[in-house]
């Protein structure tokens, strides 16, 4: 059974939106790119199962963002925006690894949903109350996994030390 492209517009289209205008930092480029994942949607629902909607298109809306960005080769206009270019355009393997490594080790100690849970409130903004109901949690489940995140990185940063 392919997916309803509509209905997940209608349903993901702002928080899509946020994660483009996140990477992105310029409402035109964030309003087209969310488009563009959308359209990818659109050539490949015949091929994608209706499950984790909310991570597919957090996955899409990164990818069609960094790729927006690599495309661009754009002077960064702010520390961010050099940043999240770097990141994107990051060709040094051994970089890329160690960068893996930690979150490995972060996430490694606590359960998979916490990685949704940490994008979903930190980077995409959303409130407590939307990420509880974006990955099905009470809002004090929502808290608890992010102070249990919280605390392992403290750990990790001790043992860096």
């Amino acid at each position: 059974m392919s997916i309803d492209v509509e209905a997940y517009y209608r349903r993901y289209g702002p928080q899509v939106l946020r994660r483009c205008r996140f990477l992105l930092r310029d409402e035109e480029k964030a309003v087209d790119a969310m488009h563009d994942v959308f359209v990818q949607l659109l050539r490949y629902q015949g091929a994608l199962k209706d499950a984790a909607p909310s991570s597919l298109l957090h996955r899409i809306a990164t990818t069609v963002s960094l790729n927006k960005l690599r495309g661009a080769k754009r002077r960064p206009e702010d520390r961010e925006d050099e940043l999240v270019l770097q990141i994107a355009s990051a060709e040094d393997n051994e970089s890329r690894v160690a960068a893996r490594g930690v979150l490995d080790r972060l996430f490694g100690r606590v359960p998979a949903s916490s990685r949704d849970i940490a994008v979903l409130h930190l980077v995409d903004g959303m409130t407590l109350e939307e990420t509880a109901r974006e990955v099905g949690l009470s809002v004090s489940g929502v808290r608890k996994r992010l102070r249990a995140l919280s605390a392992v990185l403290q750990e990790l940063e001790l043992e860096a030390a």
